[in-house]
């Protein structure tokens, strides 16, 4: 899509760092340069705000992903690239079928109910919980690490959604400040919500994570 719009060497494309990396690659294979704006805490999406602190006169495109199963507030974006002449492109998730998104929903609303000390996202009626990305406050990855581990060890299975952004990756190096993605990617976690957990499932999952009081503190010396 970048190559059909004519976007290429000596432009400029706006991606979040908060994520896959395959987007910056894509920019970078047009041959145009990939930049990197901040996303909104609550979505984990590009914020329309940052986006526009970002844009130079080299902007020629916005690329918005849409995470977790939330959609990127695409109204916003697309006011941006209007005011400024922008191509603004979407990168989707795989759809799943209604029936399944509908009992992940039940699974989320849960989890949202039982769940203590841990943030739970409020991500309203639109979502369709691709995954169900908690935060898990303290002082970064030692806390949510920690806290990662012990979940394991009462049999739940969890995993850190984005290890590391993209402008920290070989390759895409930026000197950046990007607060919201840099904790996002430090308290995230991602709690099991599939369409096939039982009752008990969610049940175990709750009792895990409450269990641990939401907060561990590191170990030291």
């Amino acid at each position: 899509m970048l190559r059909a719009a004519s976007v290429g060497v000596g432009d400029e494309v706006v991606v979040p760092a908060f994520g896959n990396v395959e987007v910056a690659e894509a920019v970078a294979l047009a041959g145009a340069l990939p930049v990197f704006a901040d996303i909104d805490p609550g979505t984990y999406c590009l914020d329309a705000a940052a986006v526009e602190a970002s844009l130079t006169s080299r902007t020629a495109a916005i690329v918005a992903v849409h995470r977790f199963g939330h959609p990127a507030d695409m109204g916003l974006l697309h006011g941006v690239g209007q005011r400024h002449g922008l191509l603004v492109l979407e990168q989707g998730e795989s759809e799943a079928p209604y029936d399944e998104i509908a009992r992940r929903r039940e699974r989320a609303a849960y989890l949202d109910g039982k769940l203590r000390g841990v943030r739970t996202p409020d991500w309203g009626d639109g979502h369709t919980y691709q995954q169900y990305v908690v935060r898990v406050p303290g002082n970064g990855r030692p806390d949510r690490d920690a806290f990662a581990r012990a979940v394991r060890g009462r049999g739940v299975d969890c995993r850190v959604p984005v290890k590391t952004p993209v402008h920290r990756l070989p390759g895409f190096r930026r000197c950046v400040s990007l607060p919201e993605t840099e904790r996002a990617v430090d308290e995230t976690l991602a709690l099991p919500v599939e369409a096939s957990l039982t009752r008990r499932d969610m049940q175990r999952i709750v009792s895990a994570c409450n269990a641990l009081g939401g907060l561990l503190q590191p170990a030291f010396g």
